[in-house]
């Protein structure tokens, strides 16, 4: 308890109220001595996460957790051994993350027995929207109604005041006028949308709620908690409002509870943000998230295979830090968000950037922008579906596997846990259908399936989704066996043409390692391997010899083992 009543001190600058401390240190403690669920200790090469919404399968008079349950037993369960499901509570808009009541399962989900069931079949990631709720929360209304003790859990603003400095991820208006019970209009804090209600951390009570629905997520089983958009959780006029100290000093009080109540529980930051602010929220390796997502891997791949060159790519890799420690990296290529550019902002030229959207807008991908101080907007993110973002529309359908399954093989070899995301895995197409129904760019790669559709569908109905989702799955399970891809094991890259990249991964207390090559262009290409002798390519069983040049075809890729 010492360092969470250290932190309380650091936040609140010795204020935070007497009654108000033993209250919340009294929930932490019963928290604490109630705990029954084990946790995992770190992390190894076998932790591979599935990204999905808990209502991503549907049946007829079905709870969505009981179908998705079903897929995952019968589909995923080789293959994954730790499930992130996206919001799964009460939401009023943007598929969940405007949480109603973060203390509830949504009733189309099931409950908090459905819950428990998937726990039984598999380690869970809950997100922690800990930045914002919904406008119609019970909360929110209460704040509307000017209950007493409600007044400060949300930030009222003089509409005149200067937020130019304030970092803006969206174009729609940071201030948003509400209506109180008295017929007064206040300007609350928005940061994503007039729906999603900014929480004011600097009022103790709103800290006790929110340590609250951690401590029930933890209770509940949560092996890993996603901090949702936790760079914008303190606000200070006059500065950017993100990443700001008692930002940070946040993450460390949650990080600390966590320790305290479920020990082996992983924090995960979620910041799309340029890597350098990402990596901050490792703080001293000891104190902070244990996981970082890896947000600039998903656009300097796309970049990469592209480009046909590893050029960006290899640079960026060389300069990671893959000996943490107690951390690692959250490594993805697609998520329920669409493909951020700020991350890849500093890697790659802000021309090479626009080329990159504009290419992709012109074979049917969306862009959503953001708002500049200065008063200009710039693209913020690409809306696609991963494999569409890597092909055109006239690609076949080889073709379109072929270098789906390459960037993948990138992804599962990077230092860190990686995580696909449940529209990788089916083979999904953009849903343009989906964006013209939902109103909103996102909607793109968030579809929804029948369950009796989609079984049949990866059985052989639909070829293109079979395929990649057989050899996806098979790629990844050959992954788990490799112990050289264990998250804290380093990774060395070696210099090649830009066409190649090539890699090691290795374990520092033994011989075994993977030498891992990739052709990212669309011609044949002969790679010199750094040293003459015999390997084989665990993914086809070919041998190789080390000391002839080794001949990759479009878009192929070897792991090798000496």
């Amino acid at each position: 308890m010492d360092i969470i009543n250290a932190l309380l001190d650091e936040i609140y600058e010795g204020l935070f109220p007497v009654a108000a401390r033993e209250r919340l240190l009294s929930h932490i403690r019963a928290a604490r001595d109630t705990a029954k669920l084990p946790r995992k200790a770190r992390w190894d090469e076998k932790d591979v996460v599935l990204i999905s919404y808990a209502d991503q399968f549907r049946e007829p008079d079905q709870p969505t957790l009981a179908s998705f349950s079903h897929f995952y037993q019968q589909h995923l369960q080789s293959t994954f051994n730790l499930v992130h499901l996206l919001p799964f509570f009460p939401y009023s808009s943007d598929d969940g993350f405007s949480v109603i009541d973060y203390h509830q399962v949504n009733p189309v989900c099931g409950n908090w027995q459905h819950i428990a069931a998937l726990h039984s079949e598999t380690r869970l990631m809950f997100d922690f929207v800990c930045n914002h709720m919904s406008a119609h929360s019970q909360w929110f209304q209460h704040f509307l109604a000017q209950d007493p003790g409600w007044d400060d859990f949300f930030i009222s603003m003089p509409p005149a005041t200067d937020l130019s400095a304030v970092t803006r991820p969206r174009t729609s208006p940071l201030l948003t006028p509400f209506t109180l019970a008295n017929g007064e209009t206040r300007f609350i804090w928005t940061t994503f949308s007039a729906d999603q209600i900014d929480l004011n951390f600097a009022n103790p009570e709103v800290l006790i709620r929110m340590v609250d629905v951690l401590l029930d997520y933890l209770n509940k089983g949560a092996d890993y908690v996603r901090l949702d958009a936790v760079g914008y959780m303190w606000k200070t006029p006059g500065t950017n409002c993100i990443h700001l100290p008692k930002t940070h000093q946040l993450v460390k009080l949650f990080r600390a509870v966590a320790d305290e109540v479920a020990p082996g529980t992983v924090i995960i930051t979620e910041t799309n943000v340029p890597h350098k602010d990402n990596i901050s929220y490792f703080g001293n390796g000891q104190d902070e998230a244990q996981m970082v997502y890896q947000f600039s891997l998903p656009p300097l791949v796309l970049h990469a295979i592209h480009s046909g060159s590893a050029r960006a790519l290899r640079q960026w890799a060389s300069t990671l830090n893959t000996r943490h420690g107690g951390t690692t990296f959250f490594n993805f290529l697609a998520s329920h968000d669409g493909i951020g550019l700020n991350p890849a902002r500093g890697i790659l030229s802000e021309v090479e950037i626009v080329a990159l959207v504009r290419e992709l807008a012109l074979e049917g991908a969306l862009v959503s922008y953001k708002n500049n101080p200065d008063g200009t907007t710039s693209p913020y993110e690409i809306n696609v579906t991963y494999l569409d973002a890597l092909n055109q529309q006239n690609d076949d359908d080889d073709t379109r596997l072929r270098r789906f399954l390459l960037a993948h093989a990138i992804l599962l070899a990077f230092p860190g846990v990686p995580a696909i995301y449940i529209q990788s895995i089916l083979g999904s197409r953009n849903d343009n259908e989906g964006v013209r129904a939902a109103g909103h760019n996102r909607a793109i790669n968030r579809e929804k399936f029948s369950l009796h559709e989609m079984e049949k569908w990866i059985s052989g109905d639909n070829a293109l989704r079979q395929q990649v989702f057989e050899r996806l799955s098979a790629l990844i399970q050959l992954r788990t066996r490799q112990p050289a891809f264990h998250p804290d094991n380093p990774m060395t890259l070696l210099e090649s043409e830009n066409a190649l990249l090539m890699l090691r991964r290795y374990s520092p207390d033994s011989e075994a390692g993977l030498l891992c090559v990739f052709n990212l262009s669309s011609r044949d290409v002969s790679a010199h391997l750094p040293e003459a002798k015999y390997f084989q390519d665990v993914i086809s069983g070919e041998k190789i010899d080390g000391s002839e040049p080794l001949r990759l075809a479009a878009w192929q890729f070897m792991w090798l083992r000496s």
